[in-house]
């Protein structure tokens, strides 16, 4: 099977239903920054010699699949629990502990793995809004919105620990 299809040619795409929609839906929009913020995860955990941050990293990576998922379906159910925002929670608080109070603005740079945090983090603000702009006309997913601004978070906390 050849990866392309020549279906998004016109600037449509196919949700998981099958509905047609303009590639710049706002359904498409949420779950192609969901995508993309996956992808700068991974390139942070490529570079994070800390295995606990790596392994939560990738764990957060695997939840994004499904999220992406449900988005392209329209799904009101969620893999996200008020349990996976507490979960953020706890880790932020964890790993916060260590850190040395801020008192100015972080400036990436610090290191290369660091660096892709803050990325990730600025991916993951954007991936928020365009779940705010779904979720004005349709329904997002549960406890998404919540889960992915402490996730915002949690990467700022992981690109100050290592």
């Amino acid at each position: 099977m050849s990866i392309y299809t020549k279906k998004g040619d016109t600037g449509q795409t196919s949700l998981a239903s099958g509905e047609r929609v303009a590639k710049h839906d706002a359904r498409v929009e949420a779950y192609g920054a969901i995508d993309e913020l996956q992808a700068v995860i991974g390139f942070a955990r490529s570079l994070c010699k800390n295995e606990m941050i790596s392994a939560t990293l990738f764990e957060i990576e695997s939840k994004l699949i499904p999220i992406m998922g449900e988005l392209s379906m329209n799904a009101a159910a969620s893999v996200i629990t008020q349990e996976d925002v507490a979960h953020l929670e706890t880790l932020i608080d964890e790993y916060s502990k260590s850190l040395p109070q801020m008192k100015s603005f972080e400036i990436p740079g610090a290191t290369e793995c660091s660096s892709v945090m803050h990325l990730a983090r600025t991916v993951c603000r954007r991936a928020e809004r365009r779940l705010c702009a779904l979720s004005e006309n349709e329904p997002v997913p549960g406890d998404l919105l919540a889960w992915i601004n402490r996730l915002s978070d949690l990467l700022f906390t992981f690109a100050r620990s290592v």
